[in-house]
Parts: C-alpha cells; structure tokens; sequence
C-alpha cells in the first residue's frame, strides 16, 4: 500500500511538473512575446546607455559584463533577477559593432560558463567588432572558467586576479538516469520511438556503449572547436592548448603562468590599461534593459522564495533535455 501510494505521488508530481513546463513554455514563446507587444517598454529601441565616466564622445569605451551562467531563453524567463540575459547581451554586441563612436569594449566576465551554442554565438560577435577595429579588453571576476574563457579568448588582453577561477577548459555532457528508482516505485514509461538512438540519453533507461561512442564524438567535436578557438586567440600551438586543456581549474596567477592570462588585476586595472591603449580621454558607458511591464521589472523574483526561484529557474534551463556545455561544475 505504502509503494502504491508513493508510486501515486510520483505520477501526480510529475503531471504537474508537465503542466507547470507548458506553462511556462508558452509565456517564453513567440505566441506569448507577440500577444504581449505594447505592454513592455523601450521595445525595439534598443540598449539604454549610461555615462560612467565622462569624457570624449567619439572615443568612447562600451563597458559590457556577462555575469551567470551563459544560457538562451533566459530573456524571456519572468523568473529570472537581474542576472545575465543573452539575447540581450547578444544586443548589446549588435549596437556595439554599428556605433563608430565606440573604439573599445571592457568586458567583465564572472561566469562558470554555459551552453556551447550560445557561448559560441559571442564569440563571433566578438571577433566582429574586433574586425571593426575596437579593441577588446577582458576583466575575470571570481570566476571565468569553461564557456567564461572562450569568451574571453578573442581578447587584446585578459585580466584576472589571483583569486579568480579559470580554466575549466573542454565539454562536458550529462544526464540523470532514475530507471532504478522508477522500478522499485512502481512507475513505468512506455516510449514509442522511430529509431535506435531517438531516445539516447533519456533518463528512462540504462546507457549503452553505442549510446556512449556517439556522444562522445560530439563532445569531442565541441572540444577541438575549443581548442581551436583557445590557439587562434592566445597565438599557441594547439600542442600546448591541449596539455592545458584538460578540464581542470586555474587560479588567476595559475593561468598567467601558463599563458591563458596576460595580467594581474582587477577590473579598474583592465580600464585604465585600455585607456592608456587608447591614447585618449574617453566616454565610459555601459548599457540598461530598461524593460518593464506597466513600469514595473521584467521578473518575479521578488514575489517567491529563493528555492522556489531556483527550482523554477533549474527546470527552465534543462526543458530541452540534456545538451553539450562548455561548463565548471562543482
């Protein structure tokens, strides 16, 4: 009876879970996003500027940061702080690259990294504004591992403290597999599947080494893209990328040693040293969402507790399943 009745739990949780996902589903889709145009402010103006510091006006420096954890979606997510927002940041590059009046980028990097698309995405954007001549200055905060580096490997120079973590350097990929658990409950799932592999990695059912060889040669695909990325950026030999490039963590003082950093300091270290690289007096700016409803912020945050938040937050993020991440994990 007891088994029954966990079993009963289990199946009502997971139906809510289900509902919950949808939900949530359709207030990040395109239906939602369209049906609510005219409620949310500044769209379509873009990025909101904000003086740092003041100076020129035609040499100005564009202070951007990637704080958390590099994900999609996370835009649209009414659960989410002020934390870090891709598309918006994704933004930010765009307007950076089309403004003549911005000849250098800071970017402030405190991340343990985050999806292999989207951190790919960045860099590109970053090697574009690079083409137009900005320069490109990294600062590390506490951490700037996996995703975080390969975003800042495009740049002039890297800063970092000694206390910074980096490093993390490769691709990992995981899922949680409770077919044991489901069993002993009593809990079945019935899969109706056009092929061998269209279920590879669910969590339904054991791993098998065919599974396992074709994962891997994507992991690896995404690993030497990595590589690659790390040697173009920091001008090294990918021998010497690879010896380096085996997932463990670095300290700041770490990582100058073995050529991933050029400095130590902290971020007002990298600005000035971009200034002095710039020869001039220049603007400081940085960029604000400015996005509200009914003048109100864009999230609830402040409206549940922080497990909940954090729950909600970890169920969005992992709605698509199971994916590549340039990524530290603890």
């Amino acid at each position: 009876m007891k088994k029954r009745l966990i079993a009963i739990g289990i199946a009502v949780a997971l139906l809510l879970i289900g509902i919950l996902s949808q939900s949530i589903g359709f207030l990040m889709s395109d239906t939602f996003s369209d049906s609510s145009q005219g409620m949310f402010s500044n769209e379509d103006e873009g990025p909101e500027e904000k003086v740092m510091e003041e100076g020129s006006s035609s040499e100005r420096i564009a202070r951007i940061s990637v704080d958390g954890t590099i994900m999609s979606g996370q835009g649209g997510n009414l659960f989410e702080g002020e934390g870090y927002n891709h598309e918006l940041f994704l933004e930010q590059l765009d307007t950076i690259k089309e403004d003549s009046t911005i000849k250098g980028v800071l970017l402030y990097v405190n991340s343990p990294g985050g999806g292999v698309f989207e951190s790919a995405e960045i860099h590109d954007k970053l090697l574009e504004i690079k083409e137009e001549g900005k320069q490109l200055y990294v600062s590390m905060g506490g951490m700037a591992a996996s995703g975080g580096y390969y975003i800042s490997a495009p740049a002039d120079q890297i800063f970092a403290s000694n206390e910074t973590f980096t490093g993390s350097l490769g691709v990992i990929m995981q899922s949680i597999n409770y077919e044991e658990l489901a069993n002993e409950y009593g809990v079945d799932f019935n899969t109706i599947k056009s092929g061998e592999f269209k279920d590879i990695m669910s969590p339904t059912k054991e791993m098998t080494e065919e599974d396992r060889e074709i994962l891997q040669t994507l992991v690896d695909e995404s690993y030497q893209e990595f590589v690659d990325v790390i040697s173009e950026g920091r001008d090294m030999p990918e021998d010497e990328v690879t010896n380096i490039a085996d997932g463990r963590i670095y300290s700041g003082q770490q990582a100058a040693e073995n050529g991933l950093v050029d400095n130590i300091g902290f971020e007002e270290d990298a600005l000035q040293a971009l200034k002095d690289d710039m020869g001039t007096n220049p603007e400081v700016i940085e960029y604000t969402s400015g996005e509200t409803i009914f003048g109100f912020p864009v999230n609830v945050e402040s409206f549940l507790p922080n497990s909940e938040v954090k729950w909600i937050n970890e169920m969005i993020d992992n709605r698509q399943g199971p994916r590549m991440m340039y990524m530290y994990t603890e």
